[in-house]
C-alpha cells in the first residue's frame, strides 16, 4: 500500500542550474547596458535594474507555482492552454508594436508578450492529451490532433510577425516521437529542410535530378536483390521532393520578409552585408572572436562598451560572454546549459505518471531548441530570427515564461516521489 511523505522533494540540482544561469545573465546584462554617465544603481531606466526587479518577481512566481498541487497543472491544462490561445489572437486587436511586431500588451509601464508563456501552456496541453487513455500516438487521427495542439499557437504567432518563436513548436516533436510517433516524421522534417536550403544554394533543377537519380539508384538497388519495387510508390515520392523544390523559389521570395530572405543569404553565402542587415550577427562575431581564451574581464569588453552589438543584452547576450569571459567562460556557460537539459530529460523519463513524462521532454526539447539556435545565431552559423537565451536574455516575459515552464516541472517532478 502506497504511503504519503510529509514533505515534497524538490529536484535541487535543477533550482541551482536555475539560479546559475539567472544569476550569470543579469551579470552580462549589467555589462552590456552599464554606462559611464552615472545614475543611481535603483533607477529603474537602467535596463539591468529592470530585469533585476523581473528576476526577483521571478522567485514570488516559484513559490506560486510549488505551492499548487500538481493534479492542477494536468486538471487546467486545457483551459490554460485555452486562454493562451485567446491572448494570443488579442494581440491582433489589442497588441502593441514594438521593432515591427505586434507581439506584446502595454501594461502601465511593463510590457507582456504572450507567446513566451504560450510554451508552457502548450506543453502542458500536449501532455494532457497524449497522456489520456484513449489517445494512441500510433493512429493517424491522433497524431492529427496532437499536431493541430501544437500548430494553433504557430499559426496565430508567425502573422504578428515572429517567426522565430513559432519556429520553437519544432521542438514538441520529440516528446511525440519519445511517445511512439513513428520516426519517419523527423526524418521527413530534416529531408524537407535539407531539400529547403539545398535548393536555396543550388537551385531547383540541380536538386530535382539529383533526387531523380537517388530514386533510380534504390529502384535499380531493390530490384537487384529482388524486392519487387513498386515504380508508382517511387515516382510519386520522386515528384513529391521534385514538386517541393521547385516551390522553394515561391515560398523563399513570397512568404518570407525581406529581412529573412536577406539574413538566410548571408548565412548561405550568397550575400556580403556587413553594414546592413549582416551587422548584428559580423559585429557579434567579432566580440566573441576578440575574447581570446579567457576574455577582457567584466565590464571591459570593447565591442560591449562601445555598443557595436545592437540590443546586445537580447538576443546578442552571449556574445558578452563570449568577450569578456572568453572561450573558457562561453565553455562553462554551455556545460551549465547542457546539464541542466540533461538532468530535465533524466527526470522525465523517470515520471511515474505519463502526463509528466511529456511535460518534462517538452521541457526539455523547448530548451534545448532555444539555447541550439540562439548561440547558432549569434555565432553566424544560423540567420538570425529572434530567439532569446533562456535565463539570460533581457525581458521579462522571457525570463518569466522560461520560470513557469521549468518550475511547473520541478512541482510535477516532485510529486512523483511524494508517495512510496
Amino acid at each position: 500500500m502506497a504511503t504519503i511523505k510529509n514533505t515534497l522533494k524538490f529536484d535541487w540540482i535543477i533550482i541551482l542550474l536555475f539560479l546559475s544561469l539567472v544569476s550569470i545573465g543579469w551579470v552580462n546584462i549589467y555589462s552590456a547596458s552599464y554606462t559611464q554617465s552615472g545614475g543611481s544603481f535603483f533607477d529603474f531606466n537602467n535596463i539591468y535594474t529592470k530585469q533585476l526587479l523581473w528576476i526577483c518577481l521571478s522567485f514570488i512566481l516559484i513559490v506560486f507555482i510549488l505551492a499548487l498541487e500538481s493534479k492542477f497543472y494536468e486538471r487546467f491544462s486545457s483551459i490554460i492552454y485555452l486562454v493562451s490561445l485567446i491572448t494570443l489572437l488579442g494581440l491582433f486587436v489589442l497588441g502593441n508594436t514594438i521593432n515591427g511586431a505586434t507581439s506584446w500588451y502595454l501594461i502601465g509601464p511593463a510590457s507582456i508578450q504572450p507567446s513566451e508563456f504560450a510554451k508552457a501552456a502548450t506543453a502542458l496541453a500536449l501532455a494532457k492529451y497524449v497522456s489520456d487513455i484513449q489517445t494512441n500516438m500510433n493512429a493517424f487521427k491522433d497524431q492529427l490532433k496532437a499536431f493541430l495542439i501544437l500548430a494553433l499557437p504557430a499559426i496565430f504567432i508567425i502573422p504578428q510577425p515572429d517567426p522565430g518563436s513559432a519556429l520553437i513548436y519544432v521542438a514538441f516533436i520529440f516528446p511525440l516521437y519519445r511517445e511512439g510517433l513513428h520516426f519517419v516524421y523527423l526524418l521527413l522534417g530534416f529531408f524537407a529542410a535539407a531539400l529547403f536550403v539545398g535548393t536555396l544554394v543550388v537551385g531547383a533543377p540541380w536538386i530535382g535530378l539529383l533526387v531523380a537519380l537517388i530514386t533510380i539508384g534504390i529502384f535499380l538497388r531493390n530490384k537487384k536483390q529482388k524486392k519487387k519495387p513498386s515504380i508508382f510508390k517511387y515516382a510519386t515520392i520522386a515528384l513529391a521532393c521534385i514538386s517541393f523544390a521547385f516551390s522553394v523559389s515561391y515560398i523563399f521570395n513570397n512568404v518570407f520578409e525581406q529581412r529573412h530572405r536577406d539574413r538566410f543569404n548571408i548565412v548561405l553565402g550568397k550575400e556580403i552585408d556587413t553594414k546592413g542587415i549582416g551587422y548584428n550577427t559580423n559585429q557579434s562575431e567579432i566580440a566573441i572572436g576578440s575574447g581570446g581564451w579567457f576574455g577582457k574581464g567584466w565590464t571591459q569588453g570593447t565591442q560591449t562598451k562601445g555598443n557595436f552589438v545592437p540590443e546586445q543584452h537580447t538576443d546578442y547576450i552571449f556574445s558578452t560572454v563570449g568577450e569578456e569571459w572568453g572561450f573558457i567562460g562561453s565553455l562553462g556557460v554551455v556545460i551549465l546549459f547542457i546539464f541542466l537539459i540533461i538532468r530535465v530529460l533524466v527526470l522525465a523519463e523517470k515520471q511515474k505518471s505519463q502526463f509528466a513524462r511529456v511535460y518534462g521532454y517538452s521541457v526539455g526539447a523547448i530548451l534545448f531548441f532555444h539555447f541550439f539556435i540562439n548561440v547558432g545565431m549569434v555565432t553566424g552559423l544560423f540567420p538570425t530570427v529572434g530567439i532569446p537565451l533562456p535565463f539570460f536574455s533581457y525581458g521579462g516575459s522571457g525570463l518569466w515564461g522560461f520560470t513557469i515552464l521549468l518550475f511547473i516541472f520541478v512541482r510535477l517532478d516532485a510529486s512523483n516521489y511524494y508517495y512510496t
